[in-house]
């Protein structure tokens, strides 16, 4: 009989691409698997049966959209109450992060050699599972406690989220995170043993370099959402100083008509070199990023979670074969020191600077061909998921086999 793994995490598995990997690759490996996940976000809905059509894994999920049942219209209404206590009198707790009481007791339900849990929430049922007996590992995809500015924290239980962390570091059978930088700081905060890393990385798409022909290079951003915060206010300031022509497509969902502020804050000459793509399903986005020529990876260095992370944006072009442009986190550098042609690192801070690399880097295409080759030649060498894959099979392996 195969060993049964239980993968929870907190949401849409097209919008946590992390456990749909390790799912994959270990119904693929044989295992017996089963996804717990967390139904709240309707746009994803269609996406979501999609990836699941010929899923080698089962998944169950905690229903918190259809209110017209009444255990959903409870769930809702209890994490509406949580919230509310949190932010009007300062009772931060888990209850207010996501349903933690239904997915304990579906995950307690569900039999399992080996348990591994993805984000805040699914770590405090990983806890409480540790008590029960269960097997459990831990994968520290982000820093959950260390995420988010300050005034974005309010009304988290950031003690509770603390003290969980350290428990999935220390007690677990093994737990795993998405970058050197990460690993050293979880360990330096918690002191416990290392996390083993596996990046984040993708499978190889085949033959990626499509760019459109013609034209002036073209410059790609992308993510769930179109938002302030994310980097592109500084890189638009420089953007708009240079000389050298370029475009810009940026790919996501608008934030309150932020696509408009973002145009109606650049120079009248740079308007028309600056376009929208709507969000598209996973499986289309390597190809749509293919398509263009160098990669903006602008997440800032704080707070410290931001910093260590290697993001998915700057491995999705790294696969795709974009030269990128990076942010100076401690996350890109260690990306861009194991092949320092396949980008350039920028600080847009520093708007003149950052102006003039921008320059330099669209004047030279041979310069740019190269950077391009390097990109896809790291991933390929390093930042690929069939290189990350057998890592996680052989940890399982070894938490299987050690005595619980």
């Amino acid at each position: 009989m195969p060993k049964r793994i239980l993968i929870i995490t907190s949401g849409h598995l097209c919008r946590h691409p992390r456990p749909l990997k390790e799912a994959e690759t270990l119904g693929r490996a044989g295992y017996d698997v089963t996804v717990l996940t967390v139904r709240n976000h309707p746009p994803s809905e269609a996406l979501d049966r999609d990836l699941l059509r010929d899923a080698p894994f089962r998944c169950e999920a905690i229903d918190m959209l259809d209110a017209r049942r009444p255990a959903v219209f409870a769930r809702r209404l209890g994490l509406w109450l949580a919230r509310h206590a949190a932010a009007k009198h300062g009772l931060p707790t888990v209850y207010s992060l996501g349903p933690a009481r239904a997915l304990l007791r579906r995950a307690r339900r569900i039999p399992a050699d080996l348990t591994i849990v993805h984000t805040e929430v699914p770590f405090w049922v990983g806890a409480n599972l540790l008590r029960d007996g269960r097997r459990v590992a831990a994968d520290f995809e982000d820093w959950h406690s260390e995420d988010l500015l300050p005034d974005e924290r309010a009304g988290r239980p950031l003690p509770l989220i603390r003290k969980i962390e350290r428990t999935m570091l220390n007690a677990t059978a093994f737990a795993t995170t998405t970058s050197n930088a990460l690993a050293d700081a979880l360990q330096e905060r918690y002191r416990g043993p290392r996390a083993q890393v596996i990046t984040n990385s993708f499978r190889l798409q085949p033959d990626p370099r499509s760019p459109v022909p013609g034209g002036p290079p073209t410059l790609f951003w992308f993510s769930q959402t179109l938002g302030p915060g994310r980097g592109l206010e500084p890189f638009f300031t420089a953007w708009q100083r240079t000389r050298q022509p370029s475009r810009v497509v940026l790919l996501g969902e608008p934030y309150q008509k932020y696509d408009r502020t973002l145009v109606g804050a650049l120079r009248e000459s740079h308007r028309t070199w600056l376009s929208f793509l709507a969000p598209v399903p996973p499986g289309n986005l390597p190809a749509t990023i293919a398509r263009h020529d160098i990669g903006l990876a602008l997440e800032a260095s704080v707070p410290s979670n931001k910093n260590c992370t290697i993001s998915n944006k700057i491995l999705q072009y790294l696969n795709a074969g974009l030269a990128v442009l990076a942010t100076p986190t401690a996350g890109h550098r260690e990306v861009l020191a194991r092949e320092p042609d396949a980008g350039v690192i920028v600080d847009f801070h520093d708007t003149a600077s950052a102006a003039a690399t921008l320059d330099a880097l669209l004047a030279d295409r041979e310069a740019l061909a190269r950077r391009q080759k390097a990109a896809r030649r790291l991933a390929e060498e390093v930042y690929c998921w069939e290189r990350e894959a057998p890592k996680l099979l052989a940890a399982v392996e070894a938490a299987l086999a050690a005595t619980p």
